[in-house]
This record gives structure tokens, C-alpha cells and sequence, in this order.
């Protein structure tokens, strides 16, 4: 589809990363680090100013107590520590609970690992979670649940409540929980972000993925980590070593540099998303989709019903071709919309 969209010269509103630069004071930063030579290996397991700085924001804004010695693995993204973490802790016949939808890579990365991925259905229009189903997607196999909140692509934040829950159920089935928060800093509406490894009893079975990549709208740096405790991060970093030695060493100084950004930076960032979220939310159903309104993360889920039936398709691949005719060939309303609020973004 993104070949489609660039051929038709669309606007591709579907693949999660921002179309503006990064800000000066970052580029600048990983510019000084090439000039002072920092482009040789780094220590496999990431920089020491990286993993202090990985630790010092971890205790100021989530609130976890970290050693930047023992418990941060520095990682190319929040993919590979993803499958780091699964591959480091699965075995053959084990589960990992998945909530769908769920990010394209959870499933595979489970199957990868050697496990077996039991999928959780979040419910629309609130993407709640059904806490019977979640208990029955537990058992004797189960050795992790994947959590992504803020959530891609609901626009999710897990509540407390919803977190407590997840908490019980790990320290009852003794499994892990591997959350992805690389989504933290894009919330709306007074929503608030917690991490699980803050709840009681999790801190020593929760891995933590990030990445500068969302927060800092540098997606193509591939700079991400975890934080766990030392067993898990011990057997994290030998699977990291394997799969790609270390992240970029310029691009680890620039991240220790971004993550002491005042709080400004990040309360720019939310108003900047938030009025982009309301502008793509009114725009959308004005065009006939039926959409969830996120409270995190920078995604919008649609539901294509009505149009389909205006269209006369049957499923939503097929509406997405005849929107990119529509956007190619002939003058629509809903190219004009799209014209329009990107020119005033």
C-alpha cells in the first residue's frame, strides 16, 4: 500500500513515524559526536553516559529505580529489543500473551522465540480489556504477556486498574511481562502514563522497552533499550551481542543528550500531537469513517463500513485502492480536507 500511495502521490496516513525533523539541538548533538570521533564500537551492551542517562529518566518520569550498570541493555530499536527479550527468555512450547491488534512485529517475534502467542481481543469503541478472557488466556504455559501502552494502533493507555490486573495474573502464573512504552510522552486528555514495573511485585519481572525513536521523531536512528533486573538483563544482553553487537556509538551520546530535555520539550510535544489528533479526528469522520478517538500514541482506527457500501467494495484493501484512485485521477472532497489540514498543521 505504501508503493500505491507514493505512486498515486497520496498522503500515507497509515506507517507510525513523523514527517518533521528532529530538533536542532539533537542533530547538533550527534553531529559533535561524529566530530569528536565517537564512531567506533561502542560497549555492546550501550555507552555508560547512554545507560545513565536510560536510568536517570527512568527514576524522573517513570518513577523506577534503575543501575545503569545492571539493568539497561542498549539495543537497534525497540524491535530488537523486543525480539532480544523473546529470544532470550522462550522456550519451545512456551506462551506469550499478545492484546489485539496489536504492533505487526508481537506475534512473529513470539513464533521466532519458539513460543506460541494466545491473542487477547482489546474491545472497540474503548478497547477495554474483558478480565475473563485475559484469565483464561493464562495457564501452565504462559511465561510472558506483551503490554504496549500508550498502544499502537488503538490509541490505548492502560489504566492502573487494567495494569493491576495484568500484575496479579503474572505474580499468580510466576510470568513475565514485557511492556513497550515507546509511546509515553504522546498522551491526551489528562491521560497518564504508568509503568508496570512500578506496581508491586513487578519490578523483577517486568522488561521495559523504549526507544528514542516516537519521542524524539528520529525513527531512522534505531537507538531503543530495556531495563530489567539483573538475571533478565544478563541473558537480554547475551542475545543482543549475537544479534547486532550494539546501536550507532554517535547516535547513543546524542540520545544521552536528548533524554535531559527540560519537561517543555515534552509538553510541546503533547500540544503539537494533540492538535494534530483533533484535526485528523474531525477530518476523518467527516469523511464518512467511524473512528476511535485515541488517548495516546499517534494512531487513529477506523471503522471503513460506510464507505465500503459508497464504494461498493467488500473488505478494506479494496477501499484503499479505490481512495488512491480517487486521490489520483479525479477531484475529490476528501483530497481537498487533507490538502487543507496539512497546510495548517
Amino acid at each position: 500500500m505504501t508503493r500505491l500511495c507514493v505512486a498515486a502521490g497520496g498522503l500515507n496516513l497509515a506507517q507510525g513515524f513523523p514527517d518533521f525533523e528532529a530538533t536542532d539541538e539533537l542533530k547538533q548533538a550527534a553531529i559533535d559526536a561524529v566530530n569528536r570521533g565517537l564512531n567506533q564500537y561502542s560497549i555492546t551492551h550501550g555507552e555508560p553516559a547512554l545507560r545513565q542517562a536510560i536510568a536517570a529518566k527512568a527514576l524522573r518520569y517513570n518513577g523506577m529505580p534503575v543501575d545503569p550498570d545492571t539493568d539497561v541493555t542498549v539495543t537497534c530499536g525497540a524491535t530488537e529489543a523486543m525480539v532480544a527479550t523473546l529470544t532470550a527468555l522462550m522456550n519451545p512450547g512456551d506462551e506469550v500473551v499478545v492484546f489485539e491488534p496489536f504492533h505487526e512485529h508481537y506475534g512473529p517475534d513470539s513464533i521466532l522465540s519458539g513460543a506460541t502467542p494466545p491473542y487477547v481481543t482489546l474491545h472497540a469503541p474503548d478497547w477495554r480489556i474483558d478480565p475473563g478472557e485475559l484469565r483464561a488466556a493464562f495457564g501452565p504455559s504462559t511465561k510472558a504477556i506483551i503490554i504496549n501502552t500508550p498502544n499502537n494502533p488503538t490509541g490505548k493507555v492502560f489504566t492502573r486498574d487494567e495494569l493491576s490486573l495484568i500484575a496479579e495474573l503474572c505474580q499468580q502464573w510466576d510470568t513475565y511481562a514485557v511492556t513497550d512504552e515507546i509511546y509515553e510522552h504522546i498522551l491526551y486528555d489528562g491521560a497518564r502514563h504508568v509503568s508496570l514495573a512500578t506496581l508491586p511485585g513487578m519490578a523483577d519481572r517486568t522488561i521495559t522497552v523504549n526507544s528514542i525513536s516516537k519521542t524524539y521523531s528520529v525513527t531512522g536512528w534505531r537507538v531503543g533499550w530495556t531495563i530489567a533486573a539483573p538475571a533478565i538483563t544478563r541473558q537480554i544482553r547475551k542475545v543482543h551481542d549475537f544479534l547486532t553487537v550494539g546501536a550507532p556509538t554517535p547516535l547513543q551520546h546524542a540520545t544521552a543528550a536528548a533524554l535531559a530535555f527540560a519537561d517543555d520539550y515534552y509538553d510541546k510535544l503533547m500540544a503539537f500531537y494533540q492538535d494534530a489528533r483533533d484535526r485528523t479526528f474531525a477530518m476523518l469522520q467527516g469523511i464518512g469513517l467511524d473512528c476511535s478517538n485515541p488517548a495516546g500514541a499517534y494512531y487513529i482506527l477506523a471503522d471503513a463500513s460506510r464507505l465500503m457500501r459508497s464504494f461498493g467494495v467488500h473488505d478494506d484493501v479494496a477501499l484503499s485502492r479505490e481512495l488512491l484512485r480517487g486521490w489520483a485521477w479525479r477531484p475529490c472532497p476528501a483530497r481537498r480536507s487533507l490538502l487543507a489540514t496539512r497546510a495548517g498543521r
